[in-house]
């Protein structure tokens, strides 16, 4: 991955705090690549889920040409993979947002430069 390289990952909300602390932990990088942690807007409206926002965030992160990773809670079934996934992002269903950040930060320092980084990372994670 070229020098100063930024990336961005897409978290949703009750993962955030706990990536975004393992994030600093690692001094926001993984090798040479700057990484940021998007949180997201909450997908719940009360008790029930909200499937435009869920619509919303996915978008978001599968047209941010910066993206690699994006962590959304393991509840069944995924309403944002399919738009995630059809933009070739690695996608982490996870209850740890510490676990998920440590694991996409290993992907990422451990990817070369033969091809793009979004693609090895999501090779690695899925």
């Amino acid at each position: 991955m070229a020098r100063g390289a930024e990336v961005n990952v897409y978290v949703e909300a009750p993962l955030c705090a706990e990536a975004e602390r393992e994030l600093a932990r690692e001094g926001g990088r993984a090798g040479d690549v700057r990484v940021r942690a998007v949180c997201l807007e909450s997908t719940e409206d009360g008790e029930r889920l909200d499937l435009a926002v869920v619509g919303v965030n996915a978008r978001r992160a599968a047209e941010d040409s910066a993206t690699v990773g994006y962590f959304e809670l393991p509840s069944e079934p995924s309403f944002s993979r399919p738009i995630v996934e059809a933009a070739s992002i690695a996608v982490i269903r996870t209850s740890s947002g510490k676990a998920a950040m440590a694991q996409l930060l290993r992907a990422i320092a451990e990817a070369d430069d033969s091809s793009s980084l979004r693609s090895q990372v999501r090779e690695t994670l899925n």
